[in-house]
């Protein structure tokens, strides 16, 4: 968490130190965001296979070897390789904490176990870009990478001592490689091509990549619906639900993830703010974020999504607009902060009440990959988003140093992101029900176990959640 919120702050930096051009730092963003969402899914099957302690420390040593080629890297084709390694580590260690939670715990302490895994996550988010701003101002970008050496083996540490060995014993045999090896291919493939029509346009390379990306993803579909285990249950996107509130995550995703790659280029660039200034730009988000999104939940379970997810994007909307303020020299207090907040509030009321939707509208056995698939979509739009939006506004080169550029471009991916919203705020009012649905066959769960359901196979039904070796020192 802390690593995903502080690379957005330090972009301009790094462009300038290695000489990269636009396309360069969408590299930097997207070839992370490539590999986490390719392989999300199958590093919660390696979890449930072969244990989900030692696959999170792999994950973590994983990415903490990519870091340290981050901090290091000479050249921006490196940090964009080294990128693409974290991304693998991410996607190793990302999806059995929470199961980890599950099978560590007794049920009676699961909810605090999990509160303190929320709230650390919240604390992280929150300084994330506070921290990435002041590491990039005092020191240098490069420590926003270098920082995760001590944390990582930190944890490492304290896994390996503390944390006891679970897997999941109804685990498939064969891991669906096939099927992660293609959803890459066509994620890669579309995000090459999206990149590089902002240089050449419509050349013969860029369309004949497009072509093949789009190729694989059809491929993965066809993969999915003949094998026997695969890494996304096709039956899944029966539920008319499920799928609007996918499409839902995609619109609203792919604006968000294109606001934050944009909006701190308009404060540096355009408002002639530092990183560290730019940084605590963003933290009214956060903050309106963590007081809200608990309530925000609670009040989906009383009235149903519908109304928060129809009333989220236009809120969030309205706050992108008041961003096309911020200008030379514009005011922290009365342009900045009311738009952030205005912009978080929206995303308060959206986000809890999306996760409840795309969890209830799934059979039970299914809820934790339901929640993967969900988190990778995300994860996908911001990936497109990133890579198209800029081409689309008008960006390219080194454009991103060009006070006039940057202003006009942002105007245009603004009115873009907006659109962006009030399509997901259509989806919500004319495909989302006004009820919470439940599955049918879904056995009620205490509100922790309900929540354990957003990582990867986490399985509401506890006896696959198999303690196989008691941690050490106990």
């Amino acid at each position: 968490m802390l690593d995903a919120t502080v690379v957005n702050v330090a972009l301009p930096r790094i462009g300038t130190d290695l000489g990269a051009d636009l396309a360069d730092l969408q590299w930097t963003l997207g070839a992370y965001a490539l590999t986490l969402a390719s392989f999300i899914l199958l590093g919660g099957a390696l979890g449930d296979r072969f244990g989900r302690r030692r696959v999170f420390v792999v994950g973590t040593a994983w990415f903490a070897a990519a870091s340290a080629l981050c901090g290091l890297a000479p050249n921006v084709e490196t940090l964009v390789a080294a990128r693409a390694l974290q991304g693998v580590g991410g996607a190793l260690l990302t999806p059995g904490s929470l199961a980890i939670l599950s099978a560590s715990f007794a049920p009676g302490d699961r909810a605090r176990a999990i509160g303190a895994w929320s709230g650390f996550g919240g604390i992280a988010a929150a300084i994330g870009p506070f921290a990435g701003g002041w590491l990039v101002e005092t020191w240098s970008w490069r420590w926003i990478f270098l920082v995760n050496l001590p944390l990582a083996v930190v944890v490492v540490a304290v896994a390996l001592r503390h944390v006891p060995e679970s897997r999941d014993p109804q685990a498939g045999r064969r891991i669906d490689v096939p099927g992660a090896v293609l959803g890459a291919l066509g994620l890669a493939g579309l995000t090459y091509a999206s990149i590089a029509a902002g240089k050449e346009g419509a050349s013969p390379v860029v369309v004949a990549t497009g072509a093949a990306g789009v190729a694989c993803l059809i491929a993965f579909v066809v993969v999915e619906r003949r094998r026997a285990d695969p890494l996304v249950p096709p039956g899944l996107f029966a539920s008319r639900r499920f799928t609007v509130a996918n499409l839902y995550t995609f619109v609203v995703y792919a604006a968000l993830s294109a606001v934050f790659f944009l909006l701190v280029l308009d404060l540096q660039v355009v408002a002639g703010y530092s990183p560290l200034a730019s940084g605590l730009s963003l933290l009214p988000v956060t903050a309106v974020m963590l007081v809200l999104s608990a309530r925000s939940g609670a009040l989906a379970q009383r009235i149903g999504p519908r109304l928060q997810m129809t009333a989220g994007p236009l809120i969030a909307a309205g706050g992108l607009l008041l961003t096309l303020r911020i200008g030379p020299g514009a005011s922290y207090w009365t342009v900045v902060v009311p738009a952030m907040a205005l912009f978080g509030l929206g995303l308060a009321a959206l986000v809890a009440p999306l996760t409840a939707t795309v969890l209830a509208a799934a059979p039970g056995e299914h809820a934790g990959v339901a929640s993967a698939v969900n988190n990778a979509v995300a994860r996908a739009a911001g990936l497109l988003a990133v890579a198209t939006l800029p081409a689309l506004a008008g960006l390219s080169g080194n454009d991103y140093r060009d006070l006039a550029a940057v202003a006009a471009g942002y105007r245009i991916a603004t009115f873009v992101n907006v659109g962006l919203m009030l399509l997901g705020s259509v989806l919500a009012a004319f495909g989302i029900g006004k009820e919470m649905p439940k599955a049918a066959d879904e056995a009620p769960t205490a509100p922790a176990e309900r929540e354990l359901a957003h990582c990867y196979s986490c399985p509401l039904d506890g006896p696959r959640l198999e303690t196989v070796q008691p941690a050490r020192g106990k």
